[in-house]
């Protein structure tokens, strides 16, 4: 397995946290992702990425009046600016499930993970595993989220997921989680509906 560091804990709760990365960790995770937080004695805590920020800050408000006559220069501080900036890009991420002594569960973890925890993107390998564990009892946290776009967030972790349920020989896992969805929502068609209609969007669906 490879796991990518993507950064390290901000602030946690027991249904989410707040990820701090640098502009150069930016590149590996995504809206949908499947995050991992190792912890000790083989405790490891799951969650999906539901929002990603990019705050300002003194620098940035100052740049965007910057008169662009000296273009070359103001792309050279723009440049310094993403690389080095002290304030964190923060990522949200709703927690799904956890792993203890080897075994996966879609239940919210027992404990958050604290301050400074470096996370992890999973790779496709964890991936399969965590959606394969039970019959996709994690859909119920990100059901009752609040604020956040459930239907997008599903829809992109339904593609990721499903890509890599394919690559690993089981093409038909998409289907699977959409029906499962269709259950679950049967007695909200609103929901459902704008559920579908993401989903709807995923190219392989």
């Amino acid at each position: 397995m490879t796991m990518i560091e993507i950064g390290r804990l901000l602030r946690a709760a027991t249904s989410g946290f707040v990820v701090g990365c640098r502009v150069n960790q930016l590149e590996a995770p995504a809206f949908g992702g499947l995050v991992s937080v190792p912890l000790e004695d083989g405790y490891e805590i799951f969650g999906l990425i539901h929002d990603m920020r990019i705050d300002d800050d003194g620098l940035v408000r100052q740049l965007v009046t910057v008169e662009t006559a000296d273009a070359s220069s103001l792309e050279a501080v723009i440049a310094d600016n993403r690389l080095n900036r002290n304030v964190p890009l923060e990522m949200g991420v709703l927690a799904v499930g956890y792993r203890q002594d080897g075994r996966i569960s879609h239940m919210l973890p027992p404990r958050p993970p604290l301050s400074l925890e470096r996370i992890y993107l999973c790779d496709a390998e964890t991936l399969c595993q965590f959606t394969d564990a039970g019959r996709f009892g994690y859909f119920r946290h990100i059901l009752r989220a609040e604020e956040i776009p459930i239907s997008e967030l599903l829809a992109a972790h339904l593609q990721q997921a499903g890509q890599a349920h394919q690559q690993a020989g089981d093409p038909q896992w998409t289907r699977r989680a959409t029906q499962e969805l269709i259950v679950l929502l049967r007695d909200d068609y609103a929901s459902l509906m704008s559920v579908l209609s993401a989903v709807s969007e995923i190219d392989d669906f």
